[in-house]
């Protein structure tokens, strides 16, 4: 019972130490639940994955992917990508291994790259995801998307032109399909052809109105009076903006922007009064409506101002450099402080990161302890039960070799009854030195064993021995049958000396323990000879060779 309760014990403590740590599997399977979802379900992709530490994963792959589906995430939701710096080891890991994984990390770099200064190295780098070849149309579509949008963040043109094209016609959806011609238009306005760029913005005006989407149509409308002006159709641009102003009203919220672009269309007339009069509206109404916030729109008004300024003096001042200098420093503040502002929302993350493992380690240290503790009782708990056991046991074999010589001391009378008064006194003396041995061999202490040396001695030489064995051998044939005279002569030439020392204690009901102690060797040497007599004698394996020898005797 004990031991079955041990080895339950041990299993349990097994289970403990296993479930402290996560097999790579189980990290496969839960980061492989994010992938699915993250198509559908980024922001619970993303909770299952934040909450997996990379340095946790011992397999390149687990690790490749974790980290290349965060970045992805993070890049679908449009959020900070400072902390996603590991993504080209996601991206080294899959190129020619995964084409998906591959293109897909490959957009996460240089989206990466975009948000730490380096467009120039994302532009390079999605111009090389769009040559890849047999890439399928709904992977390579999300490179275009891309492509085209930081294109034309750059103001590129002609270079833009062809992607855009591609991904029109690789589009599925009809609004994607609209926002992919909407950067078409945007490349050929900064390719300088204008018509083209209204072309297709008519396109857009027209799809909007059908489909009521006002906004969307203000909007493009107003780019279209811009779009006008870079045409050099001023005065269409006029009075599409008067037009605008009639539907929306003057007070609509685009209307600092359509006072700008009369301003600017004043100014190509060289009317500076008029200019001036629709900047100063600009001014007002964008104060107005936007506040402190736009940056954007007063860099546009600094220069134009500073135009004005020119054509009214004919001087250029340190002011107006200044007053653009300080727009151009505001705006890049601003985005450094952006910067700034993700990569401490970066770190603010990665330091709750660290401190959920520092306390899960701590967690795991402690039940590891625990169970280190609990083994090591359970052990002395064994120790302590198997040195009882062997006791036990040995007490059990003491009594048995007692039990059995009393009995024969009892049938000493029955034999002085028969007629045989010095059989009798002599068997109880032996028996008595018989005891007197066992007795030394249950308690083998040196004062003990000095007892027995100096008994023994009395009637021979024991040669540094505890007994004489002679004498030994006489007490077993006297009370046994002659015994020891029948084995020596039957088995003399097989069994060496040890062994028949053994044989004559065993059948005196002496323990292993012992007959080592009488025949100064270890218990191990004694087992050891035990197999070796049942090899010599031919004992069966379970019988015992004292009843073996005994039955061999008696036919």
């Amino acid at each position: 019972m004990k031991t079955v309760i041990y080895f339950l014990l041990l299993i349990i403590a097994s289970g403990i130490m296993f479930s402290c740590s996560r097999s790579m599997s189980e990290y496969d399977k839960e980061i492989g639940e994010a992938e699915k979802l993250m198509q559908t379900n980024s922001d619970s992709a993303l909770v299952i994955l934040e909450n997996i530490d990379p340095s946790d994963l011992k397999a390149d792959s687990i690790r490749a992917k974790l980290i290349y589906l965060k970045a992805y995430g993070h890049m679908k939701q449009n959020r900070s990508m400072i902390a996603d710096s590991l993504i080209q080891y996601a991206h080294d890991y899959y190129r020619g291994k995964d084409m998906v994984r591959d293109v897909r990390s490959g957009i996460a770099y240089a989206w990466y790259k975009f948000w730490v200064g380096d467009t120039r190295g994302a532009i390079s780098m999605l111009d090389s995801l769009t040559n890849l070849k047999n890439v399928p149309d709904s992977i390579m579509v999300q490179t275009l998307r891309v492509r085209t949008l930081l294109g034309a963040s750059e103001y590129h043109g002609k270079e833009l032109l062809p992607l855009a094209k591609r991904l029109i016609s690789l589009e599925k959806d009809s609004l994607r399909k609209l926002e992919a011609k909407y950067m078409l238009a945007a490349g050929y306005e900064y390719s300088n052809m204008a018509d083209s760029a209204l072309y297709i913005l008519d396109e857009l005006i027209d799809y909007a109105r059908k489909s009521n989407r006002g906004k969307t149509q203000f909007a493009l409308e107003i780019e279209r009076a811009q779009l006008l002006t870079e045409a050099g159709k001023p005065d269409e641009s006029e009075a599409l903006i008067e037009e605008i102003f009639q539907k929306a009203g003057r007070q609509n919220g685009g209307a600092d922007l359509l006072h700008f672009q009369q301003a600017i269309n004043a100014l190509s007339r060289g009317d500076l009064h008029l200019t001036a009069r629709h900047l100063a509206m600009a001014d007002s109404l964008a104060m107005e409506l936007r506040g402190e916030e736009d940056a954007h729109y007063r860099s546009y008004t600094n220069l134009l101002h500073a135009i004005l300024d020119y054509k009214n003096t004919g001087k250029i001042t340190l002011a107006h450099i200044n007053g653009l200098n300080n727009r151009q420093n505001e705006r890049f503040n601003r985005i450094k402080a952006s910067q700034w502002e993700s990569e401490r929302g970066a770190l603010i993350q990665q330091g709750r990161a660290l401190e959920l493992k520092a306390a899960n380690e701590r967690k795991t240290v402690v039940i590891l302890v625990i169970v280190l503790v609990a083994l090591m009782s359970i052990g002395f708990a064994s120790w302590i039960i198997f040195i009882r056991r062997e006791r036990e046991r040995e007490n059990e074999e003491r009594i048995e070799a007692l039990q059995k010589m009393v009995e024969e001391y009892k049938s000493a009378p029955a034999a002085q009854e028969q007629g045989h008064p010095e059989s009798a006194a002599l068997r109880s003396a032996m028996l008595r030195q018989l005891g007197i041995i066992k007795m030394v061999a249950e308690a083998p202490t040196e004062q003990n064993q000095e007892m027995l040396r100096r008994i023994s001695s009395i009637d021979g030489d024991t040669n540094g021995e505890l007994v004489d064995w002679t004498s030994v051998y006489e007490i077993i044939d006297n009370l046994y049958s002659g015994f020891y005279t029948k084995l020596h002569s039957n088995y003399g030439n097989l069994l060496s000396r040890k062994e028949e020392q053994i044989i004559v204690l065993m059948i005196a009901g002496f323990s292993t323990k012992e007959i080592s102690v009488i025949s100064g060797h270890t218990t191990s040497t004694i087992y050891v000879r035990k197999t070796a007599i049942r090899k010599k004698l031919g004992v069966p394996e379970k019988e015992d060779i004292v009843h073996f020898l005994q039955n061999q005797y008696q036919h």
